[in-house]
């Protein structure tokens, strides 16, 4: 978990000894505090590849464009793979491990299971990139890559990727369940669960602006539109068509995140909860009309521009939550398993 407080305080303990007349305590101190400190978003670097693989940008994308190409949702979902691997133990890429015999993965954890998509084109890419550059490229710097490419294809913001990731030898099935953020969270305990990943209330708003594209399931939303008072009426209406109030009936129907453009990556996600169209519990949770977070979302409505940049740098953020670099981890020849 990355929170700002104990790396203060750990700042502040080597400081100390170091104003000590003996140097004989600070250096088995240092040792151990960069031995419990371990890798960090700062071992990270957008040029990471440059040398070992030229081309992997360009292959990356290649294979986006044409998967997206094919299904504009697929951009969408690239996207989620991201956020829910991120969210689990870092950005890592052990969402994409299956499940065998004697491993358990997060694909069925509650948020996963029969949810995530787009499995196959992080195969389709990582296939690409091996040809290119052999055992060199790790399935979590594919799929940070891959979330960036599919939003820009989908209209949105481009941003130099932080590189150098390694790939988990491990799961955890428990945390997907814990971890991950379900839609019907209160707007506190939303907050509570990005802080946890050291991510701000500002994050939280920005990230959340991903709702801008692709769509979810009536279990997801069947509760905001029967329960819920702040949504408006009609739009309660037109979902509820499609999304029976019995659970198990229609549970799988879909219906887009953006009323306005499903398929565009732009802010008209945030002019959707200034309307109280919100798909999800969580994104009306948003904006209740007065409050800070309700402030950022009219600022995101009234403007593309900080919008994007907000959303840039939460990504940023997010593809920086406890990276495995140096030895550990592993590449691994083929994303669903460990090598």
């Amino acid at each position: 978990m990355l929170v700002a407080w104990p790396s203060q305080a750990l700042f502040c303990a080597v400081v100390l000894p170091a104003m000590a007349s003996s140097s004989k305590v600070f250096a088995p101190l240092a040792l151990f505090l960069l031995l419990l400190l371990g890798s960090t978003a700062a071992d990270l670097s957008t040029s990471f590849y440059s040398s070992s693989c030229p081309r992997l940008f360009s292959t990356v994308k290649s294979v986006v464009r044409s998967a997206i190409s094919k299904e504009k949702r697929l951009g969408a979902s690239i996207l989620r793979l991201f956020f829910h691997d991120c969210f689990v133990l870092g950005c890592d890429a052990s969402v994409l491990l299956d499940d065998t015999p004697t491993f358990q993965g997060e694909k069925t954890a509650k948020p996963n299971n029969n949810s995530l998509r787009g499995f196959e084109v992080i195969d389709q890419i990582k296939n690409a990139v091996e040809k290119a550059c052999p055992g060199m490229v790790s399935c979590a710097d594919i799929l940070a890559v891959a979330s960036r490419d599919s939003v820009v294809i989908l209209g949105g913001p481009y941003w130099d990727v932080k590189l150098g990731r390694r790939d988990s030898r491990k799961a955890s099935f428990s945390k997907a369940n814990k971890d991950i953020p379900p839609p019907t969270l209160s707007l506190s305990k939303l907050i509570s669960k990005f802080s946890a990943k050291g991510l701000s209330t500002k994050d939280m708003v920005a990230l959340s602006g991903a709702h801008t594209i692709g769509q979810a399931r009536c279990t997801s939303f069947r509760g905001h539109i029967y329960n819920d008072t702040n949504i408006d009426a009609s739009f309660a209406k037109t979902r509820r068509s499609n999304c029976p109030r019995t659970a198990g009936s229609g549970d799988s129907n879909l219906a887009p995140l953006d009323l306005r453009t499903p398929t565009h990556f732009d802010k008209s996600y945030y002019n959707n909860l200034i309307n109280f169209q919100g798909l999800l519990h969580t994104d009306q949770q948003l904006y209740n009309v007065s409050g800070f977070i309700s402030s950022v979302v009219k600022a995101y409505s009234g403007s593309t521009h900080t919008f994007f940049s907000d959303f840039v740098s939460g990504m940023i953020n997010m593809g920086d939550i406890r990276p495995l670099t140096g030895s550990e981890g592993e590449i691994r020849r083929s994303c669903r398993k460990i090598n």
